[in-house]
């Protein structure tokens, strides 16, 4: 999902390349010639030393584009890359800050499969950062110990390890202030008093900085006090759920108004004859430069306390603490998972009841890394390691927070004849999985109920499983509404062409199906955003939900507008949040070429979710200007930020853009007709590769070669009658040439098709 985007982004690639092809899954034909693609990291060579204060990393691709470096499973970013010839093979270069960096540094390189526009993954470098620069300290707390009852006073021993001096060391109890601990001969302590906490569980963390000024933290320890805490943990059906990623998450934390438009959408059955949604997965990962968690868990408290008394459970929805996120499934990085799930105990350990999250639901997808295939079952059990190491420590806290993993509907593939050991027993993974938690989200991605692919028949084999192993309420069945043309998906597995109206009759088969099955814990829809947005159907007279009534525009958005040149023509834009009395929408971006121009329809570059924009298809060499404002639900569209201006780098490669873009109808599917030229002398470009994406009621992905005059005609497949369709162009190349899409001339097209 996400973010994170979507919880499916690499469905077909896992099914139809690994083993876990079930067979009622479909495949998707491959080209007759498929040269295998590949990334490498080529320099340094592993093993090396992190050079200060930066360093070159340069690696080739072939058969891929759009290349990215992941950076210790902390970051993600684009590289530089030099493909003059256009065919998807090159080199590339990204100079790394190292002055941030200790101990051994992970890199892995990335692209999409310019046949898939799957992930393809270059093997992983190591580096460790030069000793003599020093580490962060590693932190433990050695007394009291886990699960051991304790009562009184308690001492709270700390052991620090490090090369440098220790400047300070501190511990909080319970999400509390931090204190000082005191140095007792090699280790440190703080006195904790227990009187009057009960049978209670506590959360103790503990932190050292050195005099470098680099911090360690320790992981939680779980101090049982008296008979601790005791919960039983008991999930509850969750029908309706709903997934809400960080940009709709932190608005509804920080912006109260929010929660009025969540409310209206959530609790309305009438619109689309729907049920109403009664559980919320709320994302709690940072965003920006916040992570409500560690920075302002009140804001947290304050919204479920609301979502409470509006009668929402709320499960935190969390992603393995890394970039991407399934590399938390990895052993290596196993700890930042665990420390994302001791995140949320921590917090309900530090709430009162009604401020606390009634469960967690993890989107940790192993199976987006290629090892899930090409190093079957390694990553798999490793991902069982990582789920069991996140139910222990939810165990250990003693609390009621059922705990659940979303999961693709081929988990439990009847190709996995011989299973997957674990714990000594040969299962399907999905039943491993099934085994060890309270309850599973099946990514059930499909636009029909009915039929050996459709919706019910993916869920029976898990729905039959709990049934046979007593777990009711287990089984939450998810559908896609996102809008996934752009990546290698197929069209069958979300509902974005057929729209809420179709969405809604398929989902009644789904609860006559399971309705009565104990097991049956209700349907998951993903995403609110995509959700809220979805019409009845693509089309003249189609049924929309409409937001409360709101006359009054956003604020400005907070902070200043920064702005930064990628490349020679990318820019990329950060900027705060804005407020709203409703919802915020959209922040829309314009630019101009000087800094006084006044926003409008004609200068919009993009719009944005979130509180970053990429600006793609500028002019070599070019100073740009961009402002921001914000847009509310209603369109009510708020004051423009004061201008950020970029100067695009140079290049030796010549700019093309797509002109004369026009759509018609060609019997029952759609025709698109564009033509590619040099931006600055209009010559049309024969043979230039050209692909993109229907919209709307198409959902196809599609592309081809420009014929000698520059032009190119795409089809896409058919269209129910008076259906909307659009498209827009995705990826554009020629050799000598590269896409500035910024000046396409349109750069979408859509229609109402009357016939």
């Amino acid at each position: 999902m996400l973010s994170r985007v979507n919880a499916w982004r690499r469905f077909v690639f896992a099914v139809c390349m690994s083993l876990l092809v079930t067979a009622s899954s479909f495949t998707v034909p491959l080209p007759a010639v498929w040269a295998a693609s590949s990334v490498t990291i080529d320099a340094p060579a592993t093993g090396g030393t992190l050079a200060w204060p930066k360093m070159v990393l340069t690696g080739t691709y072939t058969g891929a584009y759009d290349i990215k470096l992941s950076i210790n499973g902390e970051s993600q970013v684009s590289v530089a890359t030099d493909d003059p010839d256009a065919d998807d093979a090159g080199t590339w270069r990204y100079e790394l800050d190292t002055r941030e960096y200790s101990g051994v540094v992970r890199l892995r390189a990335s692209g999409s499969d310019a046949q898939t526009r799957y992930g393809v993954w270059s093997d992983t470098l190591e580096l460790r950062a030069d000793p003599s620069r020093g580490e962060a300290p590693q932190v433990a707390i050695v007394n009291p110990a886990e699960g051991r009852s304790v009562s009184g006073t308690v001492p709270v021993t700390v052991a620090v390890y490090g090369g440098a001096p220790v400047r300070s060391v501190q511990v909080r109890v319970n999400g509390g202030p931090w204190k000082p601990a005191l140095r007792h001969g090699e280790q440190y302590v703080l006195e904790w008093n227990t009187k009057g906490l009960g049978d209670a569980t506590s959360s103790l963390e503990a932190k050292a900085t050195d005099i470098r000024g680099r911090t360690g933290f320790s992981g939680t320890t779980y101090a049982t006090v008296g008979r601790g805490a005791r919960e039983p943990v008991t999930p509850k059906p969750q029908d309706r759920a709903m997934w809400i990623w960080e940009p709709e998450a932190y608005r509804l934390l920080l912006n109260p108004g929010s929660r009025a438009v969540l409310d209206a959408f959530a609790k309305d059955t009438s619109t689309f004859g729907s049920d109403p949604v009664t559980t919320l997965y709320l994302a709690v990962g940072p965003m920006a430069d916040m992570d409500i968690l560690a920075d302002d868990p009140g804001k947290l408290r304050n919204f479920i306390a609301w979502a409470h008394g509006r009668g929402y459970q709320v499960y935190a929805c969390i992603s393995g603490g890394t970039t991407p996120p399934y590399m938390g499934a990895y052993t290596i990085y196993h700890d930042k998972a665990v420390r994302e799930m001791e995140k949320v105990l921590n917090y309900n350990i530090a709430s009162s009841r009604s401020e606390r999250f009634d469960g967690v639901n993890a989107d940790i997808e192993p199976y987006i890394s290629p090892d899930f295939k090409d190093d079957y079952p390694s990553l798999q059990l490793q991902y069982l390691e990582m789920l069991q190491k996140m139910i222990d420590r939810r165990n250990a806290s003693g609390l009621n927070l059922p705990f659940g993993p979303a999961i693709p509907k081929w988990f439990d593939s009847s190709a996995q004849a011989e299973g997957i050991v674990w714990n000594g027993s040969a299962k399907w993974l999905s039943q491993h999985v099934q085994d060890m938690t309270d309850y599973i989200s099946i990514m059930d991605y499909r636009d029909t109920a009915d039929g050996s692919a459709g919706i019910i028949a993916g869920a029976q084999g898990e729905i039959d499983y709990a049934d046979g192993i007593g777990k009711p309420h287990s089984v939450v069945i998810g559908v896609e509404t996102l809008d996934i043309a752009n990546s290698g998906d197929p069209e069958a597995i979300t509902f974005r062409e057929e729209g809420r109206a179709a969405m809604e009759a398929e989902l009644d088969k789904v609860y006559a199906a399971y309705g009565s099955r104990v097991s049956f814990g209700g349907i998951a829809v993903h995403h609110y955003d995509s959700l809220r947005t979805l019409p009845s159907y693509w089309g003249p007279g189609s049924t929309v939900w409409q937001p409360p009534a709101d006359t009054k525009a956003p604020s400005a958005v907070r902070g200043i507008l920064k702005a930064e040149a990628a490349d020679y023509q990318q820019a990329e834009l950060a900027y705060g949040m804005a407020g709203d009395n409703t919802d915020i929408d959209r922040y829309v971006i314009y630019r101009g070429t000087t800094p006084w121009f006044t926003p409008g329809p004609d200068n919009v570059a993009g719009e944005s979710r979130s509180l970053s924009f990429r600006d793609a298809g500028l002019l070599p060499d070019t100073v740009y200007y961009y402002k921001v404002a914000a847009r509310d639900v209603r369109g009510n569209v708020g004051p423009a930020s004061l201008p950020a201006s970029v100067k695009t780098k140079k290049t030796a490669l010549k700019p093309m853009a797509l002109q004369g873009m026009s759509i018609a109808m060609k019997g029952s599917a759609a025709a698109v007709t564009m033509q590619a030229v040099d931006k600055n002398t209009g010559q049309p470009l024969a043979n230039a590769l050209v692909e993109g994406r229907f919209q709307y009621a198409g959902g196809k992905y599609t592309g081809g070669r420009t014929d000698v005059n520059g032009m190119i005609t795409l089809a896409s497949e058919t269209i129910p009658a008076g259906g909307q369709v659009g498209f827009e162009p995705r990826r554009v190349t020629s050799p000598g040439y590269y896409w500035a899409q910024a000046y396409d001339e349109p750069h979408t097209v859509s229609l109402y098709p009357l016939r």
